[in-house]
């Protein structure tokens, strides 16, 4: 939605202007050959947030310095091979790219700059290689410049502090997701909320990605980095519980099978859950924790599916309560800025944090960088043009931009604008303007009435596709210098170079790398399913928590997706939340399934494998399908033998798990009076 910019809008673009100002000023006075990269840098390195800007500062100068030591090592060597030397820079490139794209942290901009760094550097310098070190330092210099002016005016200057903005996130996604706890609670209906629903994995993803700059923040939020980490794994796990929450009760309500003593339990939960201010003190969480007792000691097993339904949702309640008060405590802990905690956390999250990488799309991005560039230097070798250098460094900093995109071909167009206008701009600029201007601070107003607004336009989300590239395009076309010296071959050269450069980019990948939303979600939910495929293979505690964590994180790519496919497309059809339940509910019988007697382990096992084979079958077909009915007798069979064990209420928590996620809509199960072999073997 587009918007007017407000205050904050207008004080990022005036910081951001005033360090380019001041990064060309420095430049300028120092005697750096090219000061306008300083000025240019700024509008790439540049973010509203304060946290996010220095995150990627400091990643940005290790990546610039690896690039330029690479050329320093590529160019004098190749020089006398042009067909090699491009090959080496394109390979570099790619390669780099590949790498940044496997990295869904502010990591991946050492990999991403150390990329792009080489060839703007290497291709416009291939004609005086002897000079190749002190070209090389210089646009280092001139490129650390920038960095440094933003972040430390971004630092200084009204800093937009990414603490309080992450911590505000937090607490509208907790109303949003403890509405919907509410609703589970209560009974209301939510079939028109589903979407609502996966979009909170979605914002899980997005915060997350805002949390891994905190550590570089300037609030007090900054020392609770580790606090807030624990309070997004618990968001994580929050959602596929919730949705079997909602399955149960949904079950157990179409079934009559509601107690007093449970009606009354949910309806004191809905109250405490939705508790804020002043949030309940912590002994209202053991009174949960003793009304959950008490109904489960009314709940037998034996007596059906009714009570195994009752006593599995008891069970998921009593994770609920642990989960919302580790979330009271870790947010209370975060607001007063970390330390150590005042009381032990109910949930225990060692999993590492995994992300989803599509190591075949990367590669392709990295492909498709690699033949842009080699078939513009096969260009620039033919003709002998003198700003071919240009156009090559140009077409890989465009190729590496918007790799992240599943269809970068809209971003590269946009860009491809932005160089029109640009040049247009930079011509008015150098030919009408700029020779009226004699000192610096009449350069400053003039540099201002343009780069303002197009601050304004980097600072709205709307707009910042084509403000960014606009900034740095026109920055780097007007080539300032200390001394007036604009030349209509030089600027022509530039600009159809430029111009030449990103189209160039923008018709490979359209050829290439452009793939549509359907394709990225069915590969997206391949992922899942290949990996729950695979979890027989596995038998580590810890697995729990990184397919939970994996597999959201997944959703939260898939949803705008899905959102963008259309819910008449049959991938609509799949259900990641289920998918998770049952993954979390297969990891936790391989858990257990060492301390059970022989026979009934042989049933479970069946049950893992049979659940595994099916979603084998779907990574086949690449598309949903319907279990086999066979799976279903095998769960039955492990259910009847669990029932008639005492003290199975975590396996039988488990088993009702895969049952209701894979079979919602098939017959209860009526376990089998009396026991029969398995069950008396078992007790």
């Amino acid at each position: 939605m587009s918007r007017w910019p407000g205050i904050s809008d207008w004080i990022y673009s005036l910081k951001t202007f005033a360090s380019a100002i001041a990064a060309l000023y420095i430049a300028m006075a120092i005697g750096l050959d090219r000061p306008y990269w300083a000025m240019a840098t700024v509008y790439i390195v540049s973010q509203p947030l304060t946290g996010a800007m220095r995150s990627k500062a400091i990643y940005r100068l290790i990546g610039t310095a690896i690039g330029a030591s690479a050329t320093i090592a590529l160019v004098p060597n190749l020089v006398d091979a042009p067909e090699l030397l491009t090959t080496a820079l394109a390979v570099w490139v790619g390669g780099c790219l590949y790498i940044a794209l496997l990295d869904r942290t502010p990591r991946s901009y050492v990999f991403m700059l150390a990329g792009y760094t080489a060839a703007l550097i290497g291709f416009p310098a291939v004609t005086t290689p002897d000079a190749i070190w002190s070209i090389a330092l210089a646009r280092v210099e001139e490129i650390w410049l920038g960095i440094i002016c933003t972040t430390v005016i971004g630092t200084v200057v009204f800093p937009r502090e990414l603490g309080p903005a992450l911590s505000m996130r937090i607490l509208i996604w907790a109303g949003n997701a403890f509405n919907w706890t509410e609703d589970v609670l209560a009974g209301r209906p939510d079939l028109d909320k589903r979407q609502a629903h996966i979009q909170l994995a979605a914002d899980v993803v997005e915060l997350r990605l805002l949390g891994s700059h905190l550590a570089y923040d300037t609030s007090r939020y900054q020392t609770a980095t580790r606090w807030v980490t624990e309070l997004q794994k618990r968001m994580v796990l929050l959602l596929p519980l919730l949705s079997s929450i909602n399955d149960r009760l949904g079950a157990l309500r179409a079934e009559g099978g509601m107690t007093p003593g449970l009606t009354r339990l949910l309806a004191d939960m809905g109250v405490w859950v939705r508790a804020v201010q002043p949030p309940p003190p912590r002994s209202e969480a053991d009174r949960m924790r003793a009304s959950i007792a008490r109904c489960q000691a009314e709940t037998d097993p034996r007596a059906g599916w009714t009570d195994i339904m009752r006593g599995s949702v008891l069970q998921r309640l009593g994770q609920l309560v642990d989960l919302r008060q580790d979330m009271r405590d870790l947010r209370q802990h975060v607001e007063q800025g970390g330390g150590a905690l005042a009381h032990p956390l109910a949930v225990h999250t060692h999993a590492p944090d995994r992300q989803h990488h599509d190591r075949g799309l990367a590669l392709l991005s990295g492909l498709a960088a690699v033949i842009t560039v080699m078939l513009v230097c096969a260009f620039w070798i033919g003709t002998g043009w003198a700003a071919g250098g240009n156009m090559a460094a140009l077409a890989a900093a465009a190729c590496c931009l918007f790799a992240a995109l599943d269809d970068p071909t809209p971003a590269l167009k946009g860009m491809l604008l932005s160089v029109v206008i640009a040049a247009v701009a930079v011509g008015i600029g150098l030919f009408a303007i700029l020779p009226l201007v004699h000192d610096f601070e009449m350069l400053t107003l003039v540099l201002a009435a343009f780069f303002v607004p197009v601050g304004l336009l980097i600072a709205m989300p709307a707009t910042q596709l084509l403000g960014t590239p606009l900034g740095f395009l026109t920055a780097t076309l007007l080539s300032l210098e200390s001394a007036y010296a604009a030349d209509f071959v030089t600027y022509a050269d530039g600009s159809i170079a430029a111009i030449l450069g990103v189209a160039g980019a923008a018709v490979v990948t359209a050829l290439m790398r452009s793939v549509g939303a359907e394709w990225s979600a069915r590969r997206l939910l391949r992922a899942n399913w290949r990996d729950l495929a695979a979890i027989p293979n596995h038998r580590e505690p810890h697995q729990r928590g990184a397919l939970s964590a994996l597999l959201i994180d997944r959703l939260g790519l898939l949803v705008p997706r899905l959102a963008a496919i259309g819910t008449d497309n049959e991938l609509a059809a799949a259900d990641v939340l289920a998918d998770l339940r049952i993954g979390i509910n297969m990891i936790d019988l391989q858990h257990d399934r060492d301390g059970l007697p022989l026979p009934l382990r042989a049933a479970v096992d069946d049950v893992v494998a049979g659940t595994a084979r099916h979603f084998h079958d779907q990574v086949v077909a690449g598309r949903v399908r319907s279990p086999s009915p066979a799976l279903l007798s095998d769960i039955d069979r492990a259910l009847d033998a669990a029932v008639a064990m005492a003290g199975a209420g975590d396996l039988l928590l488990q088993l009702v798990g895969i049952r209701r996620g894979l079979f919602a809509d098939a017959e209860p199960f009526h376990p089998t009076p009396p026991p029969g072999g398995l069950a008396r073997e078992a007790a």
